[in-house]
Order: structure tokens, then C-alpha cells, then sequence
């Protein structure tokens, strides 16, 4: 079978490496991909925001499944486009992925259905936004509502702070038009954890879950990113813990999408911070985390293309998902200055030595080639990571394929999975 993948970053090259592995496939297209998905499959030069050409090209080409990897083209109905046109597509429509397009939806209805998360006002004008956060005596998160590539959350510790983030998102307009609209939440406290699950029609499948490192510096300071890193499993969830969240925050929010006009299908992801109360839902997204996808799916044994099409048939309840019980590792390397500025077009060297070493995968997240040489083009750059006995090898040898890799501005986290 032919198959499209949509998408350019890292989540999209551990995507066409696990969908590559399938017998299944005898053509893989990636659109547009970078310079480490053009070795597993053909690159095309359309971007993942271009809808029409990209059904054009599914359609010339005879492609017979087409997995959407980023937000925009999921919120922008991509899918739905692809359906119409008579074309299979993994993920969910333009209704369902709202749930992670619009914040201030999310939120509304995690709170109709009584879904647990934190206390939140959504404010469309500064004033107002304003004049409240100052009203605080605690520490607040300001989230622009829109789509923000991962960076449109700020943790402030009092309201002080508050305030400087609220001129940033709205008045700034650091993330344009997805800062018209912003949460003010209160500020919980526990550790973070990403609880993936696969959806059909009518049945929920859990994946194996992964903890994410947002903040861009060790200990888990500075300015919230796309991800730095992430670590599978996480000793934090026990399958008592993975009932309750299943019962009392995923089937719900499925539901009570279904109940809004939206049947959810696709992988849907929940960010979740385990306060003394319990699991809270900080986020929800509509697709597979990034850079959690690189240690799930190295973990993963299915074939990944029969799981994507029992989805799309409704008949997730047939399947069986396999797993390599060594944990896995992924370190973020990226460019200098990221997630503020940074310069592109960096010589990388290093990347054959690195993907050479046992249980090792080095997943392209910006990377361009120009002629034959690979060079940066993007913030996050690379992903790798590793498989090991346990966590401490898993880190071990993550870091030392890391220690192989150079380009210009490197830089990267050496805490990643520490906190485990």
C-alpha cells in the first residue's frame, strides 16, 4: 500500500520510521519532511498547511492512507478534507481536534462534564485579563488559547510575573493570533505526565505513557518549549492510577465530544499533573505528543499501520499492542537561543556514528539537506534516543550517541529522566 505522512518534525521522522518498518507499505511519502525521513521514504514539497495540494497529490498518486502528524493541518480539517475526497486518513477531524485548537473549549467543556483540571477564566481583552491576575495573591499560568507550537504556556509564580506575561501574549502578541484569547489557571503543583491513548469509534486503547521535560533548563527551569525530552514509562503511573485517569478524565472528554457533535478518532493525548487531589488534565492534544512519540514508538512492537487502520474501521477492540519492556530515553538537541531566536543552516556532523550504536535512533525534528550535507532548520533540531536495560543504561547510552552529534549553538538538557 502507498502511504502519506504529513509533517516535517521529529514526531513525523519516528512516524515514518515505525510506519516504514511495515510489510504492508511498498511506498512511503512524506510531505515535506526533512533530511531523515528523505532515507526512509520520498519527500514532497508541499507544506502541511496546504490542504489542497496535499489531497491533489493523494489522489494523483493513488495513496491508499494518509497519516496526519501535526495540529495545524488536524485543526485546519485536514482529515475531513481527505475523507470527503474519498482518501483514508488517520486522525481526527477539524470538530475534534478543537479540543486541542481551542483552549477556552477545552476547558468549558472538561467543566460541563466535570472532568478534573485546574480553575481557569478566559479573558478576550487585556484590561479585563489584567485587572484580574492582579487581583491574585498566588502564583498563576497564563495560556495563549490558540495554537502556539507548544510555547504559548507560561508558569508565573505570583501574579507580578503574571502580569509581564499577560503584556507579552496579548499586548506583544509574542503568539499572534493564538494569544486573542487566553486561560488564566491557577498554578498546580506535581510532576507531569503524558497518558496517550489510541481511539475509535467506540473503544479506547491506552499507549504506554511517557513523561515530557517542557522548560527549557535542567531542574526544569525557564521558559516553557516544544519539549526538551522525554523518558517511557514513567514510574509515577501504576495501573490503579491509569484506571482512574482512564474513567474519570479519557472516556469522559471522549464523550463528551461525542455529545458535542464530534466523534473522536485518532490518538489523543492528555498532559496531566498528579496534585495531592488527584490527576488534573493541563492539556489535551489531538494527536501524538512530540517528543514523546520517539520513545513510544521505539518501545512499540505492533505493526503501527494495522493499529492506525483498525481505528479508522472501528475495530481497535481486535487489536493487541505489543511492547518491548526496556524503557527508552530522548534527548532534545537544539539550536542555541531556542526557544527565543536562533539561527539556522548549521553543518551537523556526527549523525552516522550516533545512529550506528546499538538501540539507537536518531530522529530529525529540523534538519535540511543542501546537497549532501545536513544542516539545521528549526529550533528543536534532533531527537535521540535509546533503549537500555533499564532507565540509568537507557540514559547512559542516550547521552553518549548525544556526545557524537556537533553543530554549532548546540544545546541540550543532561537531566533528562533524571528526576526518575
Amino acid at each position: 500500500m502507498k502511504v502519506l505522512l504529513v509533517g516535517n518534525g521529529g514526531r513525523e521522522h519516528a512516524l515514518a520510521w515505525k510506519i516504514g518498518q511495515s510489510s504492508r507499505v511498498s511506498q512511503l511519502f512524506i510531505a515535506p519532511g526533512n533530511a531523515g525521513t528523505a532515507e526512509i521514504g520520498d519527500n514532497v514539497p508541499i507544506e502541511a498547511n496546504n490542504l489542497p495540494e496535499l489531497v491533489q497529490f493523494a489522489q494523483r498518486e493513488k495513496v491508499d492512507l494518509v497519516v496526519v502528524g501535526p495540529e495545524e493541518p488536524l485543526c485546519a480539517g485536514l482529515v475531513d478534507e481527505f475523507t470527503q475526497a474519498g482518501i483514508r486518513a488517520f486522525g481526527p477531524t477539524r470538530a475534534a481536534a478543537r479540543i486541542e485548537g481551542d483552549k477556552a473549549y477545552a476547558k468549558d467543556l472538561m467543566r460541563v462534564h466535570a472532568i478534573p483540571t485546574a480553575d481557569a477564566r478566559t479573558f478576550t481583552k487585556y484590561r479585563d485579563a489584567r485587572a484580574y491576575v492582579a487581583s491574585r495573591d498566588a502564583g498563576v499560568v497564563i495560556k495563549a488559547a490558540g495554537l502556539a507550537k507548544g510555547k504559548g504556556v507560561i508558569v508565573c509564580d505570583d501574579p507580578a510575573e503574571g502580569l509581564i506575561a499577560l503584556e507579552k501574549i496579548m499586548v506583544e502578541r509574542t503568539f499572534g493570533p493564538a494569544g486573542d484569547t487566553v486561560l488564566v489557571e491557577e498554578k498546580l503543583t506535581g510532576p507531569e505526565v503524558s497518558v496517550l491513548c489510541f481511539v475509535d469509534g467506540h473503544t479506547l486503547y491506552l499507549l504506554e505513557n511517557a513523561q515530557d521535560h517542557k522548560r527549557i533548563g535542567e531542574g526544569d527551569t525557564g521558559p516553557n518549549t516544544g519539549g526538551m525530552g522525554a523518558y517511557s514509562p514513567t514510574r509515577l503511573l501504576n495501573d490503579d492510577l491509569l484506571r482512574q485517569i482512564e474513567a474519570e478524565i479519557l472516556v469522559p472528554i471522549v464523550d463528551a465530544l461525542r455529545t458535542d457533535g464530534a466523534v473522536y478518532k485518532g490518538v489523543l493525548y492528555a498532559g496531566l499533573m498528579l496534585t495531592a487531589g488527584g490527576p488534573k488534565v493541563l492539556e489535551f492534544n489531538a494527536r501524538l505528543g512530540d517528543p514523546e512519540t520517539q520513545p513510544i514508538l521505539m518501545r512499540l512492537k505492533t505493526d503501527l499501520v494495522d493499529v492506525m487502520e483498525a481505528v479508522i474501521d472501528d475495530r481497535l477492540d481486535r487489536i493487541t499492542l505489543q511492547w518491548d519492556e526496556r524503557p527508552a530515553v530522548c534527548v532534545v538537541m537544539a539550536a542555541g537561543g531556542y526557544p527565543g531566536s536562533y539561527e539556522t543552516g548549521k553543518p551537523i556532523t556526527g549523525l552516522a556514528d550516533a545512529a550506528a550504536m546499538p538501540d539507537v535512533a536518531v530522529f530529525h525534528a529540523g534538519t535540511h539537506l543542501q546537497g549532501k550535507q545536513v544542516v539545521t532548520a528549526g529550533g528543536r533540531v534532533l531527537g535521540v534516543t535509546a533503549l537500555g536495560k533499564d532507565l540509568e543504561a537507557a540514559r547512559k547510552r542516550c547521552y553518549e550517541a548525544v556526545s557524537k552529534i556537533h553543530f554549532e549553538g548546540a544545546y541540550y538538557r543532561r537531566d533528562i529522566g533524571a528526576k526518575a
